[in-house]
């Protein structure tokens, strides 16, 4: 349904309105940019439309047909992340990296969510990713100078030493489950065990869910919204089957070395220590275009080009922050269409 046209965000009562946190915007992507710049970053702009957009199961794409000079149709899809593009750059040689882009996911419309959105990605090779978290904090401080992250009632001060925990020491303080125990030793996942322990702790769930949808269930009904409360929450260690790009961790295969960042609840950032192996991420890959195939009926292309770079590209970290839910909540704007300068239609 169409907006109301007198509520619409060119109006220009709306925009005076909108015009202080878009300007606040720009202070902030400016100063992450000087940031970076200082750090010896290189900011480089990978296309929007690939081969594939991205093989995570549950992500959603928008695709076009690209008419060639023969005059035949291809489908290319706008990207729902600039990951493919930005490791390709490592395999040719770049070391770091950082990318202001524009990324599209379609099915996503919310007070937290916009179809189109931009995303600051980067890469660092050969460094370890918990330098990702430094950075993640070192930009929070940027966005809110000696100021709070605000989302509803929840408050996070971004100047406060932030607090890393896993997965499974979150599940067992804020739900009281034994992820780890639902695991075998290689981290293949049993969703029989935790369905059973769910069940203990009065989680509601639905017959035949996969790990996967109960891992998701518990996660976004009983853990997200106790972290980043008070300072920023490092979510660390997911385990290995909700990790798709990371590489498992050295100590323990059961989990990855991939982390989120949150503040007052809200998931800001996603990184990794990058998986660099072309067979086991061709793996990955077709084992979450099964799982898509049977939800949604759809699959996207492998991009076998990536898999060719994935071979070439040295051990390296990389994180994607979204960036306009970091606007959001230093500057308190009730929804992420209000730092967004022109949102989509």
């Amino acid at each position: 349904m169409p907006r109301s046209p007198a509520s619409a965000w060119w109006q220009p009562h709306r925009h005076a309105d909108r015009r202080p946190l878009l300007l606040a915007r720009n202070r902030i992507q400016a100063a992450i940019r000087l940031w970076l710049a200082d750090q010896g970053f290189v900011e480089v702009d990978p296309a929007g439309l690939q081969l594939s957009p991205g093989n995570e199961a549950h992500l959603h794409a928008f695709a076009t047909t690209a008419i060639g000079n023969d005059g035949q149709g291809r489908t290319l899809y706008l990207h729902t992340s600039p990951e493919f593009a930005m490791k390709r750059l490592l395999a040719a040689g770049e070391t770091r990296i950082h990318a202001f882009s524009h990324v599209w996911r379609n099915r996503e419309r919310g007070v937290l969510h916009e179809p189109e959105f931009t995303m600051l990605e980067w890469y660092r090779a050969g460094e370890p990713y918990e330098r990702l978290m430094d950075d993640l904090a070192a930009w929070a401080a940027l966005a809110a100078p000696g100021g709070m992250l605000r989302y509803r009632d929840g408050v996070c001060d971004p100047a406060l030493p932030y607090e890393r925990v896993s997965v499974a020491e979150a599940f067992r303080a804020h739900a009281g489950i034994d992820l780890l125990a639902t695991m075998d030793a290689q981290g293949v996942p049993d969703a029989a065990a935790l369905a059973a322990q769910m069940d203990r702790q009065g989680i509601g769930h639905m017959p035949g869910e996969s790990w996967s949808d109960l891992f998701s269930r518990v996660l976004s009904e009983r853990v997200e919204k106790r972290l980043g409360q008070g300072r920023l929450t490092v979510l660390d260690r997911y385990p290995a089957a909700e990790a798709a790009l990371a590489r498992r961790c050295p100590d323990d295969p059961r989990v990855a070395e991939r982390f989120e960042l949150y503040a007052c609840g809200v998931e800001l950032a996603n990184g990794f220590g990058e998986l660099t192996d072309p067979a086991e991420q061709r793996r990955r890959f077709q084992d979450e275009m099964a799982i898509k195939q049977a939800r949604y009926s759809e699959t996207y292309p492998i991009d076998e080009d990536f898999l060719a770079a994935l071979a070439l590209m040295p051990p390296a970290c990389g994180c994607a922050l979204g960036f306009d839910r970091l606007v959001m909540l230093a500057t308190g704007a009730p929804r992420i269409a209000d730092v967004i300068w022109v949102p989509a239609g």
